[in-house]
Order: C-alpha cells, then sequence, then structure tokens
C-alpha cells in the first residue's frame, strides 16, 4: 500500500487540530465543553509543578475560554472522569475505565516482593477507608522509623496508600489544595461502567485509536509510550493489522525521513483553518510532550527546562512554548506571584522567525491573558532578546 504523501504545512494543520488548537472554542464553552475536551483528548496529563497555573487546567484553558478549575473537580465528583495513570497520571473519562484494568494489573505483576508487615499495614488501610470513607495520608499517624532522607522517601502508610492505589484498590480524588483523597473504587466508579479486563489486543487498539484521534499524525514509539506500562501490549503488532484493515492509514510528510508515520483515514482530506491569535502552551501540553515531534514536524527544539541542572539552563526553569497559527516563534520562561498579582517573565526568547506587527500585538494581548488567567494584573519582562 502507497503511503499518502504530506506537506510539511499540512502535517502541521493535522497535529494541531487533532489537539483542538487550530480554532478557539472547539467544544463550546462550559463545564460540559471541560468534558467533551477530555473525551476527544483521552487524557490530559496532570503535573503539579505551581510555577503556573497547573499544566492539566492549562491545558484546558487553551482550548475552553472561560474555564473555571473548579469545573474539572465537579466532573470527577459525578462519576464522568477520574485521575489514574496511562504513560503519566492525567484525567481520563469513566466510561474508558477498563482500559485502566491491564495498568493497575501491571502494577501490581511488576511490584518488588512485599514483607507481611507491608501486607498487613495495607490491609488496615482498606478496612480503614472502608469503615470511615476517604482519607488522606495526613489522616494516619506519622509512622516514620527514621528520618527522612529525600523527596520520594515516603513513610509507610504513604506507601501503602500509593500501592494500592496503583493496583486499583483504591482510587483518588483531589482536594482543594490538590492533595490526594483515597477512597474505594466502589464509592467512584457509577455501577454501570464495564470494568472487563480488555484483551491485549482490546487494550493495544483502544490505545492506538485514542493516540492518533488526538496526535493527528504519529510514530509507532509514542503510541507504545502511552502503553509503557503494560508488558506485551502488542501496539507494533495491532497498527500493521489496522494499516492492512484501512482503519488506519501510513503518511510520509515532506523532509521527515524517520518513520513510518501513522493517522487517522478521517484526517486526510479534512479541511483545516488557523486561528489567528497566539496561544502560550503548557510544557505538557499534548503538542508539545514528545520532543522529537517538534523538532520534525514543527523545527522547534524545546525541551522543559525544570529537569536539567541549573547551569545548563539555557532558557530558563519553566519555559512556555508561544505559538502563532502553524509556527513555534518563542517560549516564555515566567513565574506567577499571586499574592502580588504579579507575573515574572524571567526570559522571553523568540525563535529566529519574522514576526509582523500584527504577530507582536498578539503575542502581548496572549500575555495579558495568561497573566489573568494565573490571577495576575501585571506582567514585567525582565530579560528578552527582542523588543516586543
Amino acid at each position: 500500500m502507497k503511503p499518502d504523501s504530506l506537506t510539511r504545512s499540512r502535517a502541521r494543520k493535522i497535529i494541531l487540530h487533532a489537539a483542538r488548537l487550530s480554532r478557539r472554542a472547539p467544544f463550546g464553552k462550559g463545564r460540559e465543553a471541560v468534558y467533551k475536551l477530555i473525551e476527544h483528548l483521552g487524557y490530559v496529563q496532570i503535573d503539579t509543578n505551581y510555577t503556573v497555573e497547573r499544566a492539566h487546567h492549562h491545558a484546558i484553558a487553551t482550548r475552553v475560554p472561560g474555564y473555571k478549575t473548579e469545573w474539572l473537580e465537579e466532573l470527577q465528583a459525578d462519576g464522568r472522569i477520574y485521575e489514574f495513570f496511562t504513560s503519566d497520571a492525567g484525567y481520563m473519562p469513566m466510561h474508558n475505565f477498563r482500559y485502566s484494568l491491564p495498568v493497575k494489573a501491571a502494577f501490581l505483576a511488576n511490584r518488588k516482593p512485599l514483607t507481611a508487615a507491608e501486607l498487613n499495614l495495607m490491609d488496615k488501610i482498606l478496612d480503614r477507608i472502608g469503615r470511615e470513607g476517604p482519607l488522606m495520608v495526613k489522616d494516619f499517624d506519622n509512622d516514620r522509623q527514621e528520618a527522612s532522607s529525600g523527596w520520594w522517601d515516603w513513610r509507610p502508610a504513604k506507601l501503602a496508600l500509593e500501592r494500592l492505589y496503583l493496583d486499583g484498590r483504591l482510587m483518588v480524588t483531589r482536594g482543594k489544595d490538590f492533595h490526594k483523597v483515597y477512597d474505594l473504587p466502589r464509592n467512584l466508579v457509577p455501577e454501570d461502567v464495564d470494568r472487563t479486563m480488555p484483551t491485549p489486543e482490546e487494550f493495544a487498539r483502544h490505545v492506538i485509536r485514542r493516540e492518533l484521534r488526538v496526535l493527528g499524525i504519529a510514530y509507532v514509539r509514542e503510541l507504545a509510550w502511552r502503553a509503557r506500562f503494560v508488558k506485551g501490549h502488542v501496539i507494533r503488532q495491532e497498527i500493521v493489522k489496522m494499516a492492512e484493515e484501512g482503519e488506519v492509514c501510513i503518511v510520509t510528510v515532506e523532509g521527515v525521513k524517520t518513520g513510518p508515520l501513522y493517522m487517522l483515514p478521517s484526517y486526510k482530506n479534512k479541511k483545516i483553518g488557523l486561528r489567528n491569535d497566539v496561544l502560550i502552551l503548557s510544557p505538557w501540553d499534548i503538542v508539545n510532550v514528545y520532543r522529537h515531534r517538534l523538532r520534525d514536524f514543527f523545527d522547534f527544539d524545546y525541551q522543559i527546562e525544570c529537569f536539567v541542572p541549573a547551569p545548563k539552563r539555557k532558557y530558563g526553569y519553566f519555559s512556555l512554548p508561544i505559538l502563532a497559527g502553524e509556527t513555534f516563534v518563542g517560549r516564555m520562561d515566567s513565574k506567577a506571584d499571586r499574592k502580588k498579582r504579579v507575573l515574572t517573565v524571567h526570559n522571553l526568547h523568540f525563535e529566529k522567525v519574522k514576526l509582523g506587527k500584527a504577530t507582536i500585538t498578539a503575542i502581548k494581548e496572549a500575555m495579558d491573558a495568561f497573566a489573568q488567567f494565573n490571577g495576575c494584573d501585571t506582567v514585567v519582562v525582565k530579560k528578552s532578546n527582542r523588543k516586543v
């Protein structure tokens, strides 16, 4: 079968359309728009970094005008979304709950053998939550025997709660302070939700369909990454079968020599226009999480540098990609001071692209809107490689 050939510009448009960034308010406004967005994306990645508004809220607000952060909590309280893992923690539609089961089974199967004391503690925690209802880590006595040795040196009760969460015997919601609240699945999963374990082939095809729907164009490695915790996920075998069956198509993109690349046929002849404003995106937005895709399709070499040692950072601790049309024109390292209501831009760095007056005006408007979203009234730019 002959692959479909795409120009670089057409590939970019498909990717932005799939991520629902090509036009304003793709699902309308209000809480229902948030649910429709999560249903389309299949997964909105959670990140706890609070330098600016957390990644999940940022990603949603980019697509839902007037977004209120409490809508996410309300959708979870209504049993319409839940939090768990694909490749990372995120919010997913509840009707896809059964596809979390292979991940939970994998966490259990790959767990190192536990001591009798650890297993006994887990049983006691399950019993207590069953009797008392939802609990947080702070509701358990400090059972640490020795001083903490670091960030991930959790005390036994925290470890037990997380093990029960990962293997599916507990689920989590979030409090106003974003701390986890642990509860039994029977209290959070509606009775009519399918809980049957999918076969490896069903699971693989679910991941492939979900990822191609939101990525637009993808390599196999991105599809496989979303199932990284599940051994034997057979994604590489199933994508070949789906291509032979015509459910997915193989494409080539001008200037991109690695591959193969896959796409849903529905995107082949889709008419796509681009919005004429500027978007300041989260580092964990679906279009940004794969560095090689940004290089291959957008000629944008981007890395979130909060994990990079300070002396080696080029652009700043938490730089945010800036998108104008189909071009990434820069990145903005910023921090929100919510008490002083000031958004400080430590480094506003522009790529070597031509910027017209309209684009520069749109960038300023986007920065002002981003400040408001972060509860700030003022934007202060400390450093930039170009005057705006």
